[in-house]
């Protein structure tokens, strides 16, 4: 059974994981302003209560 001798760092660790990612940016349309936007982001059809906010 293969053990680790001692305790990985966050740097050694986060080395390791930095070519564990994707290429693209995940993209969605969104349908009413027929735009790609990434997800988690505000556009500029930002609206709450019949409000532009940006």
């Amino acid at each position: 059974m293969a053990v680790q001798k001692s305790k990985k760092s966050r740097s050694k660790r986060g080395h390791r994981r930095s070519n564990i990612r994707l290429n693209l940016p995940l993209l969605f349309l969104n349908k009413k302003t027929n735009t790609y936007n990434l997800y988690h982001h505000i556009d500029k059809s930002y609206v709450i209560n019949r409000k532009k906010k940006l």
